[in-house]
């Protein structure tokens, strides 16, 4: 039976998808995650009521939040990312030839079977990849322990090195999560920064979604506060996803790297030489206007920002 599926990403706003059929529904110890059809997007899933992933758009998400960051890099070879258990950020890291491990910490391991399930277009396989080492748990105590792995390691004269689960510098990382008021609110915190900053490598740069400047420009504004106290160079990206209903903004931060300094000439020479030929909506030639925010957008944030100091 089909009926609409709606969502509400504000107090004053509500969108959906009619004639949406749901195909799986499990209350798992964190969430309740549904699979749903849809005549527009395919199919997509939810948590506890929020839209994550679509078949028919999750590109649009998964590139922009993949390849503006490894293509800043010069040679990525180990990236990390937090939640993405349905494999599309994985999938997106595997297009850089270089890229020799990627641990994906996903917190629930309903998710990982439900998209590999139903949403298999959006993993691609990915997580049958020998470079891909998928680890259920807490990504904060991932993160903590490998930290404090790799540092016990260091500090004992004579002691061999640590293996490379513990010692690894991550050279991207991509925060594939849920809002900050959900079961990944720790993960969105200076303490966790300050952790993270422990396993990535001098070079790295890390990716991050925000939100819809039109339904959550404050929480958007408190997101890049942090990320500003925590890292030097802090760009925001600005791109319509259908699913979201709305522009939706993404950042990245390094305390290195600026992937909004890319000039096309450069970016092209870097995608031509990894040969990613397989993109379906970001490219050299849309890399500007992704980290260009419309005056609008950058009213709604300012009043929300902390002073310039």
């Amino acid at each position: 039976m089909s009926a609409p599926l709606l969502f509400q990403p504000s107090p004053d706003a509500i969108y959906g998808f009619p004639n949406a059929r749901r195909l799986a529904s499990v209350d798992s110890p964190y969430q309740r995650i549904e699979v749903w059809h849809t005549p527009q997007l395919g199919r997509l899933f939810t948590l506890d009521g929020r839209p994550m992933t679509s078949a028919g758009d999750e590109f649009i998400y998964h590139e922009c939040m993949v390849h503006p960051a490894a293509l800043a890099h010069a040679s990525p070879r180990a990236a990390l990312v937090l939640g993405g258990g349905d494999g599309g950020a994985a999938r997106q890291l595997l297009k850089h030839p270089g890229i020799e491990r990627i641990v994906v910490a996903e917190l629930d391991a309903e998710v990982v079977r439900l998209t590999r399930a139903y949403l298999p277009d959006v993993h691609g396989g990915a997580f049958d990849d020998p470079r891909v080492e998928l680890v259920i748990g807490d990504a904060a105590h991932y993160v903590a322990a490998t930290a404090q792995a790799a540092a016990e390691s260091a500090g004992v004269p004579g002691r061999p090195p640590a293996p490379a689960s513990a010692s690894a510098q991550f050279d991207l990382v991509v925060f594939d999560l849920t809002p900050p008021d959900s079961p990944a609110a720790g993960l969105y915190t200076p303490d966790f920064y300050a952790q993270l900053k422990r396993v990535m490598s001098p070079t790295a740069a890390l990716s991050v979604h925000l939100g819809s400047p039109y339904f959550h420009a404050q929480r958007i504004a408190g997101l890049l506060d942090g990320l500003r106290d925590a890292f030097a160079v802090v760009r925001t990206m600005c791109t319509f996803i259908p699913l979201y209903g709305s522009l939706w903004m993404m950042a990245t931060a390094s305390d290195t790297l600026d992937p909004a300094a890319l000039t096309v000439e450069a970016l092209a020479e870097r995608v031509a030489a990894r040969r990613i030929d397989s993109l379906e909506h970001y490219d050299p030639a849309l890399h500007a206007g992704l980290f260009s925010a419309s005056r609008s957008v950058r009213d709604k944030l300012s009043q929300f920002l902390k002073p310039s100091s």
